[in-house]
């Protein structure tokens, strides 16, 4: 997803593909893991940050919230009607 193609608004669902390179260097290990477990997970685009970056906010199992900054090429729109679908069963 490039950084001009805005397609995801604050709110918005989406899924980090991969965790970028660099990302977990120098965070804590209960963070490190909180970042790789939500790897191909639903989670919440809150903003974009004046480098284009988007700002995403998740709950860990523990109940902590992270955010975290990535560029748009790691995340993808979650599919809504397939979230919709799985909460229905």
């Amino acid at each position: 997803m490039s950084p001009r193609n805005k397609k995801v608004k604050p709110g918005d669902l989406v899924i980090l593909t991969k965790v970028p390179p660099g990302l977990l260097e120098g965070l804590p290990k209960k963070d490190q893991k909180a970042i790789r477990e939500i790897v191909g997970k639903p989670i919440v685009f809150v903003e974009y940050d004046d480098s284009g970056r988007l700002e995403l906010e998740f709950t860990d199992s523990e109940g902590i919230i992270h955010f975290i900054y990535v560029d748009p090429i790691f995340i993808r729109l979650a599919d809504r009607q397939a979230d919709k679908n799985d909460s229905e069963d």
